[in-house]
């Protein structure tokens, strides 16, 4: 092929946050970027690069379809299709083009319906958002249509990141990607809904305070404080996400209907039972979660540990739950997974490997009623987002989340920066011993 940094340009098309991201990275190693977003966002993001060495930004996919070697589009997996058919037949002959959406079947169904067949199709999906550093993370490559040749190239390019390259048809990147994100943003989407329907911020509430509350509240406001449609496209184009999001839902409603008819046995069997299936005998330790006295650093909270009460974690025993009734093993996976799910599965882990704290969040769940009113919406809020992702709404979906990230909008600075830290020694630990 003979593409080098001297003869070779990347083009991007859609500069939203990862756009971006993949811009100033690839330039800054060396290559050129010609990228674009929509028309009317023109001259701001020709202003907002005009200081950064190599990389040209044109006023549509035309232009930089055209120009470019490997093109890149990092739109919205609910837009690819359109976005694709437009610019799609203006691909200059010979090239690579691959895509950044979260759910592949309908990128790839685009590709192969809108390009031209003199042009290879190699898709890629860095497994982190763009504050997170890339070095040692996930970095899909799925070889569709493309020459091994290709495929070396591709790998050149993107060496910059330091990521790990994980090899995966389109079929099993969209699997392995609702095994490992679409419960676990579920839970967390769910939680914010909560704490929005009683209007509660909870880091000024005692009873969430220290280690694993601050998981929760950390990861919730890194979720609400992104683009609704981050979340969106996995969980909606994903059939297999839809099946998992809708299992979520019954087992959140089904633990929650044992709590409160105070079922101890019933609950305890269940809750044992779904953590022998997930946590096997023989399965590796992880050992992913940092200790709660490590994760007590990362608080937004002024409160101390001390004063807050034990919780039943049903967010935790649902996950757990759901997993086993769809027979997921979450540590298959470990090879692509996000950052986020290796920190939610290192807490769910340490609460399941802990005979002791787990024999007291069943007890809670059913001897003290604290989380009684916050457990009920909850529940609400789980079915509700399964329903709202069951019916392919995505106007519904935007909705719903962006009125939550509202009302914790003024948070969020605070939020971000304390979750990126707590992000990176979580990072930094799991990097060490793996």
């Amino acid at each position: 092929m003979g593409f080098t940094k001297e003869t070779a340009s990347i083009g991007i098309i859609g500069m939203g946050d990862m756009g971006k991201m993949y811009a100033q990275r690839l330039s800054a190693a060396g290559w050129r970027i010609n990228a674009c977003d929509k028309p009317d966002s023109f001259n701001n993001l020709k202003q907002e690069f005009e200081a950064q060495s190599g990389v040209t930004i044109y006023p549509n996919g035309h232009l930089v379809s055209r120009i470019s070697d490997f093109i890149l589009y990092s739109v919205e997996a609910g837009v690819i299709d359109r976005v694709v058919a437009e610019y799609g037949p203006s691909t200059k002959v010979g090239a690579i083009v691959g895509g950044q959406t979260s759910c592949k079947a309908p990128e790839l169904a685009a590709f192969d319906k809108h390009l031209p067949q003199d042009v290879e199709i190699l898709s890629c999906h860095s497994l982190h958002g763009p504050q997170v550093n890339p070095k040692g993370q996930p970095l899909v490559l799925i070889q569709h249509r493309a020459s091994d040749a290709s495929l070396k190239f591709v790998e050149e390019v993107l060496s910059c990141f330091d990521s790990k390259y994980v090899y995966l048809s389109g079929e099993m990147h969209d699997r392995i990607t609702a095994d490992t994100q679409a419960v676990t943003h579920a839970a967390f989407l769910s939680m914010g809904t909560a704490w929005q329907a009683n209007a509660q911020f909870p880091w000024e509430i005692s009873r969430w305070v220290g280690g694993i509350e601050n998981v929760k509240i950390n990861i919730t406001l890194r979720i609400y404080s992104n683009k609704w449609h981050v979340y969106a496209g996995l969980a909606i184009l994903n059939p297999a996400a839809k099946k998992q999001i809708r299992q979520y839902a019954k087992s959140v409603t089904e633990l929650y209907k044992l709590m409160i008819e105070g079922k101890r046995d019933e609950l305890k069997e269940r809750v044992r039972a779904a953590g022998a299936a997930v946590f096997k005998e023989g399965t590796q330790k992880q050992d992913l979660l940092l200790r709660d006295e490590v994760l007590d650093r990362f608080s937004l909270s002024k409160g101390t540990r001390e004063t807050s009460p034990p919780n039943n974690h049903l967010s935790l025993l649902a996950i757990v739950d759901c997993w086993s009734k769809l027979g997921i093993v979450p540590y298959d996976h470990m090879i692509c997974s996000t950052p986020l799910f290796r920190l939610w599965l290192g807490v769910t882990e340490y609460l399941f490997r802990n005979p002791d704290i787990l024999d007291e969040a069943i007890d809670t769940a059913i001897d003290d009623k604290t989380f009684r009113s916050d457990d009920l919406e909850f529940t609400f809020a789980a079915r509700a987002w399964s329903d709202c992702v069951s019916f392919g709404d995505f106007e519904s979906y935007r909705d719903r989340f962006e009125r939550i990230q509202q009302y914790f909008a003024p948070r969020f600075p605070d939020a971000v920066s304390l979750g990126n830290e707590m992000m990176k020694t979580i990072l930094e630990k799991t990097s060490k011993e793996n």
